[in-house]
């Protein structure tokens, strides 16, 4: 199914917005007006003597019988706890007092006190002193400043003798960037609400359709196969600079399209030709399902071989990171890989011994080398097999050639002094080494697209096949979806100009 539909970005956009919205309700409740908060809820008012007149009061026993002023006493347990985001320490209390807040119990006088905290906050009792201002006068009782860790409370008993049960009880105080403010009333073990029921139904609603409608959209898959779609087997060879791109473009090929098997087995454009040509003698009648990838165009002698343009690749000379030359003439260039520089203080550079890491003869890459920068001329013969020593003492430099642009890569890096060539991108990609301009050019595909640029060391990649192919055959299949279809997006993210588009049509002419 196509991902990238209106639909499919309309409802999957719908559904993040939803819950981002969601998301974002919640942070604003918990954070931004009130990000520091003390709360505090009446979790009991009850009568104990019987002068009361708003409680019900019962038969007193012991204490509550024997002790003065009993007659109109009530017991208050008031919960007072951190439900905001953050921590509170003393110095977070804003008041002038040694303490930090204040109860007020309306009408009524406070006789007595007690503090009772979770088992776990046993660190909160050391707080509760009169040294630091623990005590009551009158119908206030004053609170230290007790530090509380986001989710501490504790709790205050408190005798009060005089006026009703229900009374008005309120606690005052400051915080730096926050509040106190009362809780709804809950039992003892009840914990506050983490938001509003208006807003928690509302957030609720609207999370559960967006994301509902998001699946629905996404998960049905009744949308028919991508136009070009065809089952069967294809082998696509040649080119190594060019494989990743078709790693990429067949398994997404083959993730869209049932019953398809594509092989990538790339090992140069010279012997890709090769292989395809032998396949379709082999064939006799009819095209092999097999795809050759070629950094520029085939050898001649070969006309059943038919071409297919397909982007236009750019390549860039790679030197060791301890050569810091960063530019070349295409003169010194050549002057170099006919072994006729052999240290890189005559361009200019260190006291290196200059290594030529090259390809093998069937390499497309070397082919363009030679063909767009060298002018026309060979390399200088091999002169080593593993980089490092001369087979040839009477070479000039040492000089080696290796069977993929990965292989050369990994040599060029882990050689003082070497240079070789690669395709773009994976040479923007390696380790070790960095990129040479040639006469003054960045190897660039946005340049070379925008027409800014006449750097040499580029070439069109073709796609051979052996005749043409039938149109139902997947190999036929497969160059569209390459060349004209979403294959596209994968050749341009590789570094590459996918020839059918308007600029590539201009390059690849």
């Amino acid at each position: 199914m196509e991902w990238l539909s209106a639909e499919n970005v309309v409802a999957v956009g719908t559904a993040v917005l939803g819950i981002a919205a969601s998301g974002l309700m919640l942070w604003y409740e918990r954070r931004v007006p009130r990000r520091k908060r003390v709360g505090y809820r009446v979790q009991m008012d009850s009568p104990i003597g019987d002068d009361v007149r708003s409680g019900r009061a019962g038969s007193r026993l012991g204490l509550f019988e024997e002790t003065p002023g009993m007659a109109d006493a009530t017991l208050v347990l008031l919960r007072i706890e951190n439900d905001g985001s953050q921590g509170i320490t003393r110095d977070d209390y804003t008041g002038p007092e040694r303490h930090g807040l204040t109860a007020v119990f309306a009408d009524r006088t406070v006789r007595g006190a007690s503090v009772t905290q979770p088992t776990d906050a046993d660190h909160l009792r050391d707080h509760f002193t009169a040294e630091r201002g623990f005590g009551y006068e009158g119908n206030r009782l004053r609170i230290p400043r007790v530090p509380l860790n986001r989710g501490d409370h504790f709790k205050l008993l408190v005798l009060l003798s005089g006026g009703d049960v229900g009374y008005g009880i309120r606690l005052t105080g400051g915080l730096r960037d926050g509040e106190v403010h009362p809780n709804r009333s809950a039992t003892p073990d009840d914990k506050p609400p983490l938001f509003s029921r208006a807003a928690r139904t509302i957030t609720i609603l609207l999370t559960v359709c967006v994301v509902t409608l998001a699946a629905i959209v996404v998960v049905r898959d009744d949308d028919p196969p991508p136009v070009g779609c065809e089952r069967g087997t294809l082998t696509l060879t040649g080119s190594t600079a060019f494989a990743p791109v078709l790693r990429e473009a067949a398994g997404k090929y083959a993730h869209d399209c049932a019953g398809v098997t594509i092989t990538v087995d790339p090992h140069g454009s010279a012997a890709g030709i090769r292989d395809l040509a032998a396949a379709g003698a082999r064939a006799g009648k009819g095209s092999p399902a097999v795809v050759a990838l070629s950094d520029g165009p085939k050898p001649g002698g070969l006309p059943q071989l038919r071409e297919n343009r397909v982007a236009v690749s750019v390549f860039a000379l790679v030197v060791n990171d301890a050569v810091p030359l960063r530019n070349l003439s295409t003169g010194d260039v050549r002057r170099l890989f006919l072994g006729q520089i052999t240290n890189w203080r005559q361009l200019g550079g260190p006291a290196l011994p200059v290594v030529l890491v090259g390809r093998d003869s069937g390499s497309g890459t070397r082919q363009v080398f030679q063909r767009r920068v060298l002018g026309g001329r060979g390399e200088i013969a091999a002169s080593s097999v593993d980089c490092v020593h001369k087979d040839d003492v009477t070479a000039p430099v040492v000089r080696c050639e290796l069977d993929s642009t990965d292989q050369v890569l990994a040599q060029v890096a882990g050689t003082k002094g070497a240079i070789g060539y690669s395709e773009l991108n994976l040479a923007a990609a390696a380790k070790g080494v960095h990129r040479l301009d040639l006469d003054g050019e960045p190897a660039s595909v946005d340049a070379l697209e925008h027409g800014t640029s006449a750097y040499p060391y580029r070439e069109i990649e073709y796609a051979y096949t052996y005749g043409s192919p039938p149109a139902d055959s997947l190999a036929s299949a497969f160059l569209t979806y390459l060349t004209r279809g979403d294959g596209q997006d994968v050749v341009r993210t590789h570094g590459h100009v996918p020839c059918w588009t308007p600029e590539g049509l201009k390059l690849c002419a």
